[in-house]
């Protein structure tokens, strides 16, 4: 197995985050070169989770497959995002009960239960997704914006409607 970025070989029990332009797929590594994954029904062996597809499937397949067949040419990272927070299970459980829901097809939402959710249980036994999350933090940041725009539109508008309306009496009562 190559090297990532920063010279780490992921270990048994590792979360992988592989970047896919807008989104990011999420893996867990088994060992012997393998990772088990969320992927669409549709999704044909060794091509790996390229498509926006993945996101939109209503179901998913927990598949075990190559490590370089699943990140493909995305650059990633090992990422155990929530080793602050909890205490993940024992190597070996993780790897045992990946491997043991291999094959099964499982409900997949974006919002609650999608890669990253997955992975995250299976490693501490808490689905958690931070993508999630930070998605909905832009989307209520960016709602905020919004209003907070159309508030000084409006009182734009009223401020400059209402010079627009003094300037009309003015030239009324002349």
């Amino acid at each position: 197995m190559a090297p990532t970025l920063f010279d780490e070989k992921p270990n048994p029990g590792d979360l992988i985050e592989i970047f896919r332009g807008s989104y990011q797929h999420w893996a867990i590594y088994v060992g012997d070169g393998s990772v088990v994954h969320l992927a669409p029904p549709s999704e044909i062996a060794g091509a790996g989770v390229d498509s926006m597809m993945s996101v939109l499937a209503e179901k998913a397949i927990v598949k075990e497959e190559e490590f370089w067949d699943v990140i493909g040419t995305n650059k990633w990272i090992i990422n155990n995002i929530l080793d602050e927070k909890y205490t993940p299970r024992p190597a070996d459980v993780i790897v045992r009960e990946a491997r043991r829901k291999v094959g099964n097809e499982i409900p997949y939402c974006v919002f609650r239960g999608n890669c990253e959710h997955f992975v995250t249980e299976l490693r501490y036994g808490q689905p958690e997704s931070r993508q999630v999350r930070k998605a909905g933090e832009t989307a209520l940041l960016v709602g905020l914006a919004g209003a907070i725009g159309l508030g000084f539109v409006a009182l734009a508008g009223a401020f400059l409607g209402g010079n627009k309306k003094e300037k009309e009496k003015e030239n009324n009562t002349q």
